[in-house]
């Protein structure tokens, strides 16, 4: 003879298992509706399958929950009890559920792609600031330069304009690109000469030059009004290298006032003939419009906020 307490443990009435929320949110439907056919429209399933579900929960229960009369249902007292407690335990899990979605798109990793002299040498230092100011998020910086797609896994990218992007692209003015030669200071006697204008580079001045924008010191010259540049000198892969060679005094290069301004500050470069706009500019570029308040706003007004005058 098995006690009251092993009966209970050992009965499937007594069972501590919920019931299937399936079956549940079709009560609860149902239950809220007072109508089977517009609780099954609001749940994308059939009546049948409603009609099935709440039965199969009355059985489960050992209770009925709808009283049944001419094709209409009307609420138990036990339904009652029961649609209350769905429904509230329902609303707990929708809160929660919202909740942890705000909190993923906040925690959402976002990439955003930088010509990589400009990453290296003006971006990146200035990270941690923007960092400070938006601890919750998390933005991946990749290196990238010219044509590219957002398909690719890129949600933002810093780009000069020369080349073309879809017009569908979203793009967001940053600075005009301003270039001058650069070199160590204590080479500036040996590659500049002193001319009424000012100074400019002496005809046997060692000049660099990068394949990544081969046609820099042309576009100087033209921009600067000075006489068309040798296409003599050092070549090398990258924009950076050039700069990073003309840090070793290996010779003079073309730079880029953001790419090389902190070495300016510092006393690592000079550039003894100032920098001048030379037609291109920068933008953030984005599939589409920036939404106000949201990440992408706030980087755009951080970046504007970086452009000091030369």
């Amino acid at each position: 003879m098995f006690s009251d307490k092993n009966c209970e443990s050992g009965s499937p009435l007594f069972s501590p298992r919920l019931p299937s929320l399936i079956a549940l949110r079709s009560f609860e439907a149902a239950a809220r509706l007072e109508n089977f056919s517009r609780a099954a429209a609001e749940l994308h399933i059939t009546h049948g399958a409603v009609s099935r579900a709440v039965r199969l929960l009355e059985d489960e229960l050992g209770v009925l929950l709808f009283e049944r009369r001419s094709r209409r249902v009307f609420l138990t007292d036990a339904g009652h009890r029961l649609a209350r407690a769905v429904g509230e335990g329902l609303e707990v899990m929708q809160q929660a559920v919202d909740a942890l979605r705000a909190s993923a798109r906040q925690r959402q990793r976002w990439v955003l792609s930088c010509e990589p002299t400009l990453l290296m040498r003006w971006l990146i230092p200035r990270w941690p600031a923007f960092q400070a100011q938006h601890a919750g998020t998390d933005i991946h910086l990749a290196a990238g330069g010219g044509p590219f797609s957002f398909a690719s896994g890129l949600d933002l990218a810093i780009r000069r304009d020369d080349f073309d992007w879809p017009e569908s692209y979203h793009a967001a003015p940053l600075f005009m690109e301003k270039v001058g030669p650069v070199c160590r200071p204590d080479k500036v006697s040996r590659w500049f000469t002193s001319t009424a204008s000012g100074p400019v580079p002496a005809p046997d001045a060692e000049r660099l030059h990068t394949r990544t924008r081969p046609d820099a010191w042309q576009s100087w010259a033209s921009a600067a009004g000075q006489p068309a540049a040798g296409t003599g000198g050092q070549v090398f892969d990258h924009f950076y290298f050039s700069l990073q060679a003309a840090v070793a005094g290996l010779g003079v290069a073309i730079g880029s006032w953001y790419q090389v301004c902190d070495d300016l500050e510092s006393g690592v470069l000079a550039a003894p003939q100032g920098f001048t706009e030379d037609g291109s500019r920068y933008y953030l570029l984005s599939p589409e419009p920036f939404e106000p308040g949201s990440l992408q706003a706030e980087l755009l007004a951080w970046l504007r906020t970086l452009i000091a005058p030369q």
